[in-house]
């Protein structure tokens, strides 16, 4: 089989899906160098820096670059060719040796690149039956042809989130298993825990470790833990994202650690939480009201009088920054089956892909 010494594969990669990485793989066991160039045009909804940085993630071995290319799409015009030619050789200056594609227009690509060997891969699509056209419109149904980074930017992201004692964790596990019983792709629907929580524990144990017989009320926090706290929780999040369904349930998050912030802070703002909370994923919030749960003391609570405050300040900052949510009311099974209503229905506004550019023929 011929090795050759550049080689190159060109595609949008919108978004980019096995097939794209089996045609990488195929393309780099035969040339001592690959390019890869991932071409983007501005009426695309998934930005060129990202597509470049999953590519780079998922193929470290290969030379990744990005252009914008928002020239039509004429593949029997030799203008637009010659438009699209400068595009790509802007971007791939260099000798090319052979251009690896799955595409019919392969060969007058490699052509126009000196005259490089065509070498095509799977064109029939049959080592993996999927196409970016085919993720656009069903993510659900390709979700296992896309690789992690991809689903953690594609996974909806729900935050179950409310004062102490107001049934947070019960109903973000609750919801999770709801979407696992559905099996198949959702069989793999996250719930991420409350790192807030974990970290209080530590810090509980830590004390009595130098002062046997403390309680919760003797801990006292630093302004400096709420952005370790909320980093470490987007951290965990975009792990279990990476790994999961088309759906991650999160047990609080960045935003919430926000008000966690001011609630032990004496209403104090943190500009370095919220900043992190800025740079959060999510799209839907579930609050939790305080009414109609029974405030339970486990050891790590010490703030009854405070939830009608905490619950009224949380709505008012989600309303503030234009997050979307809900407020839960009434007992268990109904905030559950509210919170399913309304998860279903961010599931079936789908994800509004922009379609590319179209091709003329």
């Amino acid at each position: 089989m011929k090795r050759y010494r550049h080689g190159l594969v060109l595609g949008k990669f919108y978004p980019p899906h096995a097939g794209h990485h089996h045609l990488v793989r195929t393309a780099r066991d035969r040339c001592e160098r690959l390019t890869v160039l991932v071409c983007a045009a501005s009426v695309e909804s998934i930005p060129l820096v990202e597509r470049v940085a999953w590519m780079r993630e998922v193929h470290p071995d290969v030379r990744v670059v990005g252009a914008v290319d928002d020239i039509p799409v004429d593949v029997t015009d030799p203008a637009v060719w010659d438009a699209h030619m400068a595009v790509f050789r802007a971007a791939v200056p260099g000798r090319v040796d052979a251009v690896f594609t799955s595409e019919s227009y392969g060969d007058e690509l490699a052509r126009r690149f000196g005259g490089a060997d065509s070498v095509c891969v799977d064109p029939d699509r049959t080592v993996f039956p999927v196409s970016g056209t085919a993720v656009r419109k069903d993510p659900v149904g390709c979700w296992d042809f896309l690789e992690p980074p991809v689903r953690a930017a594609l996974a909806r992201r729900v935050v179950v989130l409310g004062a102490e004692s107001t049934g947070t964790t019960t109903l973000a596990t609750a919801l999770a298993a709801h979407y696992r019983a559905r099996g198949g792709v959702w069989a793999r629907t996250g719930c991420v825990p409350e790192y807030g929580r974990e970290f209080s524990e530590r810090k509980l144990a830590a004390l009595r470790a130098e002062r046997p017989g403390a309680a919760w009320s003797d801990v006292t926090f630093d302004s400096d833990d709420f952005p370790l706290i909320a980093r470490r929780q987007t951290e965990r999040e975009d792990a279990a994202a990476r790994i999961g369904s088309p759906l991650l349930v999160c047990d609080t998050d960045a935003f919430a650690t926000t008000i966690w912030h001011e609630r032990y802070m004496a209403g104090r703002s943190s500009a370095e939480v919220a900043e992190i909370a800025a740079r959060g994923r999510g799209d839907l919030w579930l609050l939790t009201d305080h009414r109609d749960v029974p405030f339970e003391d486990d050891g790590l609570r010490d703030g009854e009088q405070l939830r009608p405050w905490m619950t009224a300040r949380f709505a008012a900052q989600l309303a503030r920054t234009g997050r979307r949510f809900l407020t839960l009311t009434g007992p268990h099974e109904g905030r559950l089956a509210t919170a399913v209503a309304a998860v279903d229905a961010v599931l079936a506004e789908g994800w509004g892909f922009a379609d590319p550019l179209p091709e003329r023929r």
